[in-house]
């Protein structure tokens, strides 16, 4: 199971929301390079960033920081936050993003999820960030009532390999997974599942794992020393 530091960017620092909300933000660095060469230094093998700015504008706001963390560091990394189009995907694509993370975008405009799938395969993933259930969308600011489990399977009808899942009730937490959310993705896709969201203690990868599980996105218990990278 791949592990991803999450690095998330807003006003060029790296921080964590607790449950998504931009109120509860604790900064954990003034330098999103810097952190990323932190995890990379642990060893880390994949890094997963998101543009927290892009995600609450709908635009990519932070393209030159992720340009210059690609260029530091020699793994792969993710991104996500405020990708809407085509041109963002290209874009993204272009300055050497490994994977795309699709949001609030591919639940608005689920034809875009298709074109993108067409002409990228599985360099494009989509990040459901549910709330009890239930997809949530700009930013995190407003929930939908479509369920999450319903649109990742249509999304898995469509072609789509990788689905990030965010519990938003966990996520910043250190309360562990929704793993009843979980296990129910999990026995109801084949696609790649990575975990997000609460992820933390040594005992919650390695439950994940058990579940078989693609990966999993950890953020505050890797900065709040809860998780050691190098000790996984």
């Amino acid at each position: 199971m791949i592990i991803f530091p999450a690095i998330d960017i807003r006003k060029g620092k790296c921080v964590r929301l607790q449950q998504g909300e931009f109120s509860r933000e604790q900064i954990f660095g003034e330098n999103p390079v810097e952190t990323a060469l932190q995890w990379l230094n642990r060893g880390a093998q994949f890094l997963h960033v998101v543009d927290l700015d892009g995600a609450l504008e709908g635009r990519t706001v932070h393209t030159r920081l992720i340009r210059e963390i690609i260029n530091r560091v020699p793994i792969p990394v993710q991104v996500g936050g405020g990708i809407r189009t085509l041109e963002d995907i290209h874009r993204l694509l272009g300055i050497g993003t490994a994977r795309i993370i699709l949001g609030t975008s591919a639940v608005l405009k689920t034809d875009l999820v298709k074109q993108a799938i067409a002409l990228y395969g599985e360099k494009i993933a989509v990040s459901l960030d549910a709330k009890n259930g239930y997809i949530a969308v700009d930013g995190w600011k407003t929930v939908t009532n479509l369920r999450a489990i319903d649109f990742a399977k249509e999304l898995q009808n469509i072609g789509l390999q990788t689905i990030v899942y965010t519990d938003i009730a966990k996520d910043g937490m250190l309360a562990g997974p929704n793993y009843t959310e979980l296990e129910e993705m999990k026995k109801n896709l084949t696609l790649d599942l990575i975990a997000s969201g609460g992820v933390s203690s040594k005992a919650d990868i390695e439950k994940l794992q058990q579940m078989g599980f693609y990966g999993a996105i950890i953020g505050k218990a890797l900065y709040t020393g809860d998780i050691r990278l190098e000790e996984l």
